[in-house]
């Protein structure tokens, strides 16, 4: 009895260390299964792996650029499709092992699916009608934005602010239409290259409206046929250039902040759960303890 109660006080001190230890009983097959999904889960969530696979993916991106060169490629086109095709490889192999680690969870995640997507476009053979695919091989850079989270903050912003944007895209339409219309009356006549029509007028307001070349290159043209055209331009770009769009910034430095916020939050929560279930388990574990110590003072006596 004292042997007994000694190694139960063994294996009570092991667990309370925090060490696995096996008490005269046999893990199990699906113990040992979630195990290595486990391990498998912490690895393709570590740091170091993350940054290896940034590194790949950065190392992709140059050799792809390099591809373009035909001087380059008639040195070392085939060592530079040795390594694409070893690259392409390693992203094969982290989504088996990342969808081995999160099972059906994998799908429900975008940045998954996007990670997906890009790697099966990969795989696809780029021969006869398909070849405009290898085209598409530099896409894999775009991986770079689902492995860095500050990345991923500023896609879930811009994705964020895509309701509060409708209502500033139906206020430049109708600027537009308007403008259009009047610029279409004014001075179409006059310049039908640029004002013939109704699209042509949109076009060329929408030039004016990114500022290039939209004075010497149009208004000022426009001004030397009608002295007073500045009338019109220069509230068009007012209300566009310069108010919709920093509206548009708004609306996106907005989301982006919100999205910070709220990740924030996740994590203080996801700490505090953490913290609570640390707690727990300590508290369990000096039960059992002092559980253990109870048998063992029983056994001496």
């Amino acid at each position: 009895m004292l042997f007994q109660s000694a190694a139960i006080l063994h294996c009570g001190t092991e667990i309370a260390m925090f060490r696995p230890v096996h008490c005269g009983t046999h893990e199990k097959p699906s113990n040992r299964g979630t195990s290595m999904r486990n391990q498998v889960r912490a690895l393709v969530t570590s740091r170091n792996w993350e940054a290896c696979i940034i590194g790949v993916i950065v190392l992709n991106a140059v050799t792809l650029g390099l591809e373009t060169s035909p001087a380059v490629m008639a040195e070392v086109g085939g060592f530079l499709r040795l390594v694409d095709q070893v690259i392409l490889g390693i992203f094969v192999i982290e989504l088996m092992l990342r969808l081995y680690a999160h099972g059906l969870k994998f799908f429900k995640d975008p940045w998954s699916l996007f990670d997906f997507s890009i790697v099966a476009i990969s795989l696809m053979p780029a021969t006869g009608n398909l070849s405009v695919l290898r085209s598409l091989r530099i896409l894999r850079a775009l991986r770079l934005i689902s492995v860095v989270p500050s990345l991923r903050r500023v896609i879930g912003g811009l994705v964020a602010a895509l309701p509060g944007m409708g209502s500033i895209v139906v206020l430049m339409a109708l600027v537009f239409y308007v403008f259009a219309v009047m610029a279409t009356k004014l001075y179409g006549e006059a310049f039908p290259e640029w004002f013939g029509t109704l699209g042509a007028s949109l076009y060329t307001l929408f030039q004016v409206m990114t500022l290039e070349s939209w004075s010497m290159g149009i208004v000022r043209p426009v001004m030397d046929v009608y002295p007073y055209s500045w009338l019109f331009f220069v509230p068009f770009i007012l209300c566009t250039a310069f108010t919709v769009l920093n509206l548009f910034i708004g609306i996106i430095v907005s989301a982006m902040q919100e999205e910070h916020e709220a990740e924030a939050d996740a994590n203080r929560q996801a700490i505090h759960v953490d913290t609570g279930l640390i707690l727990e388990e300590v508290r369990a574990l000096r039960n059992e303890v002092k559980q253990l110590q109870a048998e063992v003072g029983k056994a001496r006596t």
